[in-house]
């Protein structure tokens, strides 16, 4: 859990870098899988700053997913968005209100009832069935990329957040899927491919979201598409479970915690003063 709330440390403080330097970034053609847009934005130091952070919290994911449960991880993830806004009020000098403080106190409470109820991570290797459905929802990914640069803005940025959620929430689950690194057995194993496509869509599509609607409306669809599905992966397919009897504090931590971060999801967006120093930093 250690990692899995590390891991959460990283994406949360990368969002605030990210959202900054997307929206001070060119727009592109609006479609989700623009990846022009995404060599346009690693020109800014935030965002690079932001993705070096990414990694480091992709590894430290990789190892919370080994340990514990999938619905465990992703509601730490999901409470990076606690992190975010804390960042933000520190770095950014955003005010809190009272019942946003309330609301990180929530995320916490809710991880803290997870901490105590997760069990070891499910035993099942999972079926070849599993690999290939991993995979083919990738490639869905990519599509609803390329068909939400035809909505308007905001249905638009929840597609888009979804989308990314949903590419994350792969990468979630085909970590689980990999036995084994050797080569040249990792090659044939189509969660091997899943976990590469999933992440660099959900990043393309993330992306754009950020740069061109409502990123409080992109994050809100992000946390919910990469929690809810790869939790029910793991308790129905990959056999996660929780401590003997604490079944319902899980979920009921698991709820807690979401929807503290959906709260909180309006700090995806920065401050108008911060993107007009990432603009002016664009400039020159």
């Amino acid at each position: 859990m250690i990692c899995a709330l590390g891991s959460a440390v990283c994406y949360g403080t990368a969002s605030v870098l990210q959202a900054v330097a997307a929206r001070a970034t060119q727009p592109g053609t609006g479609s989700g899988v623009d990846a022009a847009l995404l060599l346009r934005a690693l020109r800014q130091w935030r965002y690079i700053a932001g993705l070096a952070l990414d990694g480091l919290g992709f590894v430290l994911q990789i190892v919370a997913l080994r340990s514990i449960p999938i619905y465990a991880v992703g509601a730490a993830l999901a409470a990076s968005l606690a992190v975010t806004a804390v960042v933000a009020a520190r770095l950014l000098h955003v005010r809190l209100s009272g019942i946003e403080w309330g609301a990180v106190a929530v995320v916490c409470a809710g991880l803290a009832m997870l901490g105590l109820s997760s069990g070891e991570e499910g035993d099942k290797a999972g079926s070849s069935a599993l690999r290939w459905s991993m995979l083919c929802i990738a490639f869905a990914v990519l599509l609803v990329g390329a068909a939400a640069g035809r909505l308007p803005d905001k249905p638009r940025a929840l597609v888009l957040g979804l989308g990314a959620g949903f590419g994350f929430g792969v990468v979630e689950v085909s970590v689980r899927l990999i036995d084994s690194v050797a080569l040249p057995g990792v090659l044939g194993n189509p969660a091997l491919y899943a976990l590469l496509l999933g992440g660099a869509a959900a990043f393309l599509l993330l992306t754009s979201a950020l740069q061109r609607g409502s990123v409080t409306t992109a994050t809100a669809g992000m946390v919910i598409g990469e929690t809810i599905g790869p939790a029910l992966v793991g308790v129905v397919w990959l056999g996660d479970r929780t401590r003997e009897g604490l079944a319902w504090l899980a979920v009921a931590g698991f709820v807690v915690a979401v929807a503290g971060a959906l709260t909180l999801a309006r700090f995806g967006e920065p401050p108008a003063a911060a993107s007009e120093v990432g603009e002016g930093a664009a400039a020159a």
